[in-house]
């Protein structure tokens, strides 16, 4: 690494010890300075920061900074949606007071036009979404602006989201009818899932690449063959606050496009479809004989007419081999 780099990387471990030395990760002035520092250190695009490369002791400052990021994502969407149901209307109509709405709308609109992209106009008529929360602004994003006739089923692990996420939107007439709250480990949910045309997994379900790795596998097994799974990872310095997906984690999957935003939107995208099993005569090929490539063939450079926003795609190319 440079200079600049390391420097880099200094700030953020420095920024770690004072958010680790912290009371509690609940909203208050002092947790909102030291995450918006956080964030405005990490978010400026540097392709240059490998944190796969770096000593293991930053990978265990990132690996804990992404647990400490994902309990103070969780204290603030709770936060946040406890405040909307308090309003008298429909609280889909104050969404503009979460801090971070504008950067919903911005990745919504970014994975909807993957999704058009890569599915040829097919319209899904349910999508899952797994780690939906307490504040579920992708499924209401996508389910009031871009898919307005899709079913959304929402699942996540905590009892108390789905209660603050189902009251949220129940004052409105539409959504209300086209999505539904589980609470429920998605590593329990089985036969269902073949029933959706897209599934997201959530950045941080799975923090560590081996609990990643798990939920992904588990979805591969019981998708339906050719449902897109879409996931969100990270890149350079912003992996420091999410985990990574690599194509590589996706056994089974084709992957279709990667995107690296550079604007606010933090997340990268990945897109991904779940390949058919290959059959041979009489021999049925399950996941263990569809090998996907780590490499990505070719990498473009993509600037957004609207937004001035520079990102990078990523095709990656399809490889199958039997075993």
């Amino acid at each position: 690494m440079g200079c600049q780099d390391e420097q880099l990387v200094k700030t953020i471990c420095d920024l770690y010890e004072k958010i680790s030395k912290l009371e509690s990760l609940k909203p208050s002035e002092d947790v909102n300075i030291l995450f918006k520092q956080l964030v405005s250190t990490c978010i400026p695009p540097n392709p240059s920061i490998d944190v796969t490369k770096m000593s293991d002791t930053v990978q265990e400052i990132r690996l804990n900074l992404i647990k400490i990021c994902g309990e103070a994502e969780g204290r603030l969407e709770h936060h946040f949606s406890s405040i909307l149901t308090s309003f008298q209307d429909n609280p889909l109509n104050h969404l503009n007071i979460f801090p971070y709405y504008n950067n919903y709308l911005k990745l919504g609109k970014l994975e909807f036009d993957l999704l058009t992209q890569n599915l040829n106009g097919f319209v899904p008529k349910n999508v899952a979404f797994i780690g939906s929360g307490p504040l579920p602004l992708t499924s209401i994003v996508l389910a009031s602006l871009h898919l307005k006739d899709t079913i959304f089923h929402n699942f996540d692990i905590d009892p108390s989201a789905k209660s603050l996420a189902s009251l949220l939107v129940s004052s409105d007439p539409d959504i209300s009818q086209r999505m539904f709250f589980h609470t429920v480990d998605i590593m329990d949910v089985t036969e269902s899932l073949k029933s959706f045309d897209v599934v997201f997994l959530a950045a941080l379900v799975g923090m560590k690449k081996e609990e990643k790795v798990r939920v992904i596998e588990h979805l591969q097994k019981h998708m339906d063959p050719g449902a897109v799974l879409m996931l969100r990872s990270a890149h350079g310095p912003r992996a420091f606050l999410y985990p990574i997906v690599e194509p590589c984690d996706l056994q089974g999957f084709e992957v279709l496009s990667i995107y690296h935003p550079t604007d606010d939107v933090i997340n990268s995208v990945v897109i991904s479809k779940k390949l058919p099993i290959v059959s041979t005569g009489n021999l049925v090929g399950g996941p263990s004989c569809l090998l996907q490539p780590c490499n990505c063939s070719k990498i473009h450079a993509i600037m957004s007419k609207k937004k001035n926003t520079m990102m990078i795609e990523e095709f990656g190319a399809r490889e199958e081999q039997l075993s």
